[in-house]
């Protein structure tokens, strides 16, 4: 006991210090860890949010990018087309990056009806969009997917497509056949 019985410990003795505790090691520890771990949770949910904004903010702005649907495409000398004969032509669409590969090359079938007249028929089916192929034996255009045919001037012959096949608006430029290839022809263009 005390040297003085009558003497009461002072009420300060057990209160808590208002100092920081300078002996402890695990204080400052666990505010750097807090710290460290705020860093680092932040920077991985920017670094998140960027990757998602990235593509979102990419297809906003690339019909800026893109080219006019309404470009022209030279396709092949007028002249060297065969009267009665479709053939089929690739070319590179006007609205392609650098960066698209194989898919910036499309296709149509070029329908020579007399010299200097032409019709040219985009490759799709109607019904699906498959590509359809041209036979010249029987003068048929057909779909592989669902047995779609189209007669040669591009009319449904028969199966599940609704209408003939699309055709592109063309025209004879500089003794060049070209066609208007910003767009896949479809139902929106009213043909």
């Amino acid at each position: 006991m005390s040297e003085h019985p009558n003497q009461q410990p002072s009420a300060d003795a057990h209160a808590p210090s208002s100092k920081p505790c300078c002996g402890c090691a695990g204080a400052a520890s666990t505010e750097n860890r807090r710290g460290f771990l705020f860093a680092a949770g932040s920077t991985l949910m920017t670094i998140g949010g960027v990757l998602v904004a990235a593509p979102i903010v990419g297809a906003a702005l690339a019909p800026a990018r893109n080219a006019d649907p309404d470009t022209w495409i030279t396709l092949a000398p007028a002249s060297g087309f065969t009267p009665g004969k479709t053939v089929l032509l690739k070319f590179t669409k006007p609205t392609s990056a650098p960066d698209d590969g194989m898919t910036s090359s499309s296709a149509c079938y070029v329908r020579c009806l007399e010299a200097g007249k032409f019709q040219v028929f985009a490759v799709n089916c109607a019904h699906l969009g498959c590509p359809v192929e041209w036979f010249e034996q029987s003068r048929l255009f057909l779909c592989p997917c669902h047995g779609g045919a189209y007669y040669e001037d591009g009319s449904r012959a028969s199966g599940p497509p609704p209408r003939g096949l699309f055709e592109y608006q063309w025209r004879v430029e500089n003794g060049s056949l070209e066609i208007r290839a910003g767009r896949l022809p479809g139902l929106q263009e009213g043909t």
